[in-house]
């Protein structure tokens, strides 16, 4: 067992008196809630360089249409753009990439973990079992059935609800293309939405605790998203105080 996984158990031994045989699933939840907190000012300056790029992009439009037959020229110009706001072309990619392996990690002990982790059950469901092993074990409606069905319930509520801001976003951001923007830049954002959607297809072929990772990790971040986007002033005064 990984010390990640013992780590995890320890948890669960701690909250056992209280949820029983549920335990072990609710430290997957407790400790994934945990670490996304503690990995939420990656996510704060993830927001602040999504929140440059997007304050600069019509200048940078506006340097690639008038230096496009100039590719030096353009560099240089957007370097110098960039260097007078004090911004950068990456800025928000380093925090998104630092978190990577970190969800990655967790998503790898949920999936696969021997020992005793996916032993245990949620609501009688195993938590190493998946999909298929429900619908071969009381189908749709049996008791370990309506544990991922509950689980899919949340997942594409998470999904709808980021999909319908990201609509609703992009239809309040409504503008003709930019010059110099990429070819099919404006089907891509009319894609991007639906890809919310891929981490329901993914549950259905994990183990179950890999399903309540994803489950969580997904309802944080949508709601972590939303609430960085309604509070300009969180970033600004970030912002301010980096500088």
């Amino acid at each position: 067992m990984s010390v990640f996984a013992h780590f995890v158990m320890s948890v669960a031994s701690l909250l056992g008196p209280l949820l029983g045989a549920s335990a072990t699933a609710a430290a997957i939840v407790a400790i994934t809630v945990a670490v996304r907190l503690a990995l939420h000012p990656l996510a704060r300056a993830a927001a602040r360089g999504e929140k440059a790029r997007a304050a600069l992009a019509p200048r940078v439009a506006e340097l690639n249409r008038k230096h496009k037959k100039n590719p030096e020229r353009l560099r240089k110009a957007l370097a110098d753009l960039y260097a007078k706001e004090g911004a950068s072309p990456f800025a928000g990619f380093v925090p998104m990439l630092v978190q990577l392996p970190v969800f990655f990690l967790m998503y790898r002990v949920f999936s696969s973990s021997g020992g005793d982790l996916l032993d245990h059950t949620l609501f009688g469901a195993p938590l190493g079992g998946r999909w298929k092993d429900a619908l071969a074990d009381g189908g749709v409606a049996g008791p370990h059935g309506a544990v991922f069905l509950g689980l899919f319930a949340v997942i594409a509520a998470v999904a709808g609800w980021t999909y319908l801001r990201a609509r609703k976003a992009a239809a309040t951001a409504a503008m003709p293309a930019a010059p110099g923007a990429a070819p099919g830049a404006a089907a891509m954002a009319k894609i991007l939405p639906l890809l919310s959607f891929g981490t329901l297809l993914t549950a259905a072929y994990v183990p179950l605790a890999a399903g309540l990772y994803l489950a969580t990790t997904t309802a944080w971040s949508a709601a972590e998203r939303a609430w960085l986007q309604r509070a300009p002033h969180v970033a600004l005064n970030a912002a301010k105080s980096t500088s």
